[in-house]
């Protein structure tokens, strides 16, 4: 396992991040306490140190898991929580982005993850109704009480981060280091705005979602998924998917991996700091996915994957790029010109 730092911070965090959504079985899918202890181990013993959870996973339980497996070794990890989601049906102010919330939500998860402070609190969701100000002070607030140390933003749109963190550099608040998005190879549309934006502003990206809910494994293509999976997930799985899935499966039986493996790779090799987060449900799940970092695909593999997920920008991006628009932007000298910003 090698270490990247994450954003504008001197924070070192694994290239692979632990996701703990499966650490509980409230849900009824997730993972019992013993196998979640595994899969932290497995996770920890390939030198993984990016623990990813959040307040309302299983509960809160996911949260409680993760307190005692760090107990013994507590600096050693970089632990991260979200707080947004509603802790409380029927309170307005037991959810959102609003600074009450905020306060209760990370007080209750540190009592939860039995520790003084969090490495990163993630704003899990924006709300689109709490003012900017109000939450990058409140976050600042945190990070000058020694409660947390960095922080970050989940499921937001890009202007919004954009314009967070561009008044809190100019008022000298605490600016997020971390992106939290959904992206895989059946799902680029981060590529359209939210990645750029990363890159522009220096931000670090953590990637859920790697499998594509499981179609990036091959399991749908080989006839594997179970029952339970072909009826809740199959609508996802459909025919542009499905011959994504077939390339991944190519390239890894070429070169004696496993899908999940190869889908991996393709973000982790991704330009910038890109880390994926696993998400297991068993020990099994977990040490396939670690074998990733043992192998990296190759660049005419990369461009094989590319070519057959690629997407459609849309509009600025596609008409900016067209040879028309870009010599009447440039008179011509585009390819004179050598772009040290990008």
């Amino acid at each position: 396992m090698r270490y990247k730092l994450l954003g504008k911070s001197g924070l070192r965090v694994s290239e692979l991040a632990l996701g703990t959504m499966t650490f509980g079985e409230e849900w009824g899918w997730g993972a019992s306490k013993s196998v979640s202890q595994q899969i932290f181990d497995a996770y920890a013993n390939s030198g993984g140190n990016f623990i990813d959870t959040a307040n309302r996973y299983t509960e809160g339980t996911a949260e409680k898991f993760i307190g005692e497996f760090i107990a013994s070794d507590r600096e050693h990890f970089v632990v991260t929580t979200k707080y947004t989601l509603f802790t409380r049906r029927d309170d307005p102010n037991a959810a959102g982005n609003q600074r009450k919330n905020m306060m209760q939500s990370l007080h209750a998860s540190l009592k939860r993850l039995n520790t003084e402070y969090v490495d990163l609190y993630w704003v899990h969701a924006w709300d689109f109704i709490t003012p900017v100000d109000e939450i990058m002070r409140a976050l600042d607030d945190m990070v000058r009480a020694g409660k947390v140390l960095y922080i970050g933003v989940s499921d937001a749109p890009a202007w919004a981060i954009a314009r967070a963190n561009t008044l809190a550099e100019l008022r000298g608040w605490s600016s997020f280091i971390g992106l939290q998005i959904p992206y895989s190879l059946v799902q680029r549309d981060g590529e359209r705005e939210l990645l750029p934006m990363a890159h522009a502003l220096g931000i670090g990206v953590a990637a859920f979602s790697v499998l594509g809910n499981g179609v990036l494994s091959g399991k749908f293509n080989r006839g594997t998924a179970s029952e339970k999976d072909r009826g809740t997930l199959w609508s996802s799985a459909n025919d542009r998917k499905l011959a994504i899935a077939a390339e991944v499966i190519k390239v890894a039986d070429e070169i004696g991996s496993t899908p999940s493996q190869v889908a991996f790779n393709w973000v982790r090799q991704q330009p910038g700091v890109v880390i994926p987060i696993i998400g297991a449900r068993t020990l099994a799940q977990a040490q396939d996915n670690l074998k990733c970092v043992a192998f990296a695909l190759s660049d005419a593999q990369m461009k094989r994957l590319d070519d057959v997920s690629k997407i459609e920008l849309g509009f600025p991006h596609d008409f900016l790029a067209s040879d028309e628009i870009k010599d009447l932007v440039f008179g011509g000298t585009y390819d004179q010109i050598d772009h040290h910003h990008s």
